[in-house]
């Protein structure tokens, strides 16, 4: 079978084998057998997070097809708890939340690929992540070959990472999620400036969920960002590059223009009551021992460094890419309306994908000193 036409990238040669197990204990024993025969292997979801090289796949592929959405209410909380199996695509799981009145990942509307998928890199769009609402996943372990549930805390969650992305080899078998359900059908605070005025609306503002999903869906669209046969600009891996995050000292030095985002956490407001003592060791700024004034202690310093995210969409713009640019001769090209997507304009092989990122990369690092890595996930690609 044609690994191509399991992805939407639409490359990738031929694999040897592939299984497509429907349940989850089947998924198991299926992954179970596969690892231990001691061959090649590969863990293939929704295929929208991931460029697999043009050469034949010598081993097996098993396909995550498992289904299934089970909700529990939690009593005396306005909150529900969701079970999703792996193989659920995603944005059915964001439909299904959305129908039912349940907020917290409407602006992940649109996302391809699988459940299963959504936690190795955080997936995360519109002012919301995954990560706001993931209490813990199941697990089948490469090493033990035993299922353990993770907890969100234990995931080292960050942007578009976790440990399973860093190095933790497995299957995520299901995911759970906790999500608001307070039967107003209104959306979780709007927390992106572009969404927010694309709804007419104030950061912070609340708006019906209906109204959320349709709005991000249409801007995702007007990027060739939601899947669409009549729409070539989406055949593509979403966004192939991340956003570098860099220490701020850096980032001064780039051009004023370049967009730029503090990673800094905000500093906490300290509430010192009215009757509190004065602190015989407070800082002249805050009031001595002898002024009657409270102490503030003083914010301690580190010397870890301030970091802040870049736009790699911007960096790769005024690098001198164009929306719409390819290399000469090749069928891949820059999407013709988001110059972080990479699309098959038909026929397109892997090998022409990546020279067409790693050209990209180069200019950018080139002009502005800062180097791109790929979203996706690489599979006998040399980048």
């Amino acid at each position: 079978m044609k690994l191509a036409e399991l992805t939407t990238l639409r490359v990738g040669g031929d694999a040897a084998t592939v299984l497509a197990p429907e349940t989850s204990e089947q998924l198991v024993a299926t992954v179970r057998e596969v690892w231990a025969s001691g061959e090649d292997w590969l863990l293939l979801g929704g295929g929208s997070n991931v460029l697999i090289g043009d050469d034949d796949f010598d081993g097996t592929v098993v396909r995550v097809v498992t289904r299934g959405i089970e909700a529990v209410q939690v009593s005396s909380s306005p909150t529900i708890h969701l079970r999703v199996e792996a193989g659920e695509p995603w944005d059915f799981l964001v439909e299904t939340a959305v129908a039912n009145g349940w907020a917290g990942i409407e602006g992940l509307s649109g996302i391809p690929g699988s459940c299963g998928a959504a936690p190795i890199q955080n997936i995360g769009a519109y002012g919301q992540e995954l990560s706001d609402c993931l209490v813990a996943i199941d697990f089948l372990d490469f090493l033990s070959g035993e299922v353990e549930r993770i907890t969100a805390a234990d995931l080292n969650l960050g942007y578009r990472t976790s440990i399973l992305k860093q190095g933790r080899q497995g299957l995520v078998l299901a995911i759970e999620l906790e999500l608001t359900a307070d039967d107003s059908g209104l959306s979780t605070p709007i927390r992106y400036a572009q969404l927010a005025s694309a709804l007419g609306v104030e950061l912070g503002a609340r708006v019906p969920l209906t109204q959320a999903r349709d709005t991000v869906l249409a801007v995702r669209a007007s990027k060739g960002m939601v899947l669409d046969p009549a729409d070539p600009d989406s055949v593509s891996a979403g966004s192939f590059f991340t956003n570098p995050i860099v220490t701020q000292s850096f980032a001064r030095q780039l051009p004023a223009a370049a967009p730029r985002w503090s990673l800094a956490p905000e500093a906490a407001d300290v509430v010192v009551p009215l009757d509190a003592p004065a602190d015989s060791g407070a800082s002249p700024l805050a009031g001595g021992a002898d002024d009657g004034v409270p102490a503030v202690p003083r914010p301690t310093t580190t010397a870890e460094p301030t970091l802040v995210k870049l736009s790699a969409a911007w960096l790769i713009e005024n690098a001198g890419i164009t929306r719409g640019f390819s290399l000469p001769g090749s069928r891949a090209a820059v999407s013709s309306k988001h110059t972080l997507a990479l699309t098959n304009r038909g026929g397109a092989t892997a090998t022409e994908i990546s020279a067409l990122a790693r050209y990209i990369q180069t200019r950018v690092l080139s002009e502005f000193g800062v180097r791109l890595y790929p979203e996706p996930v690489m599979v006998n690609v040399q980048f």
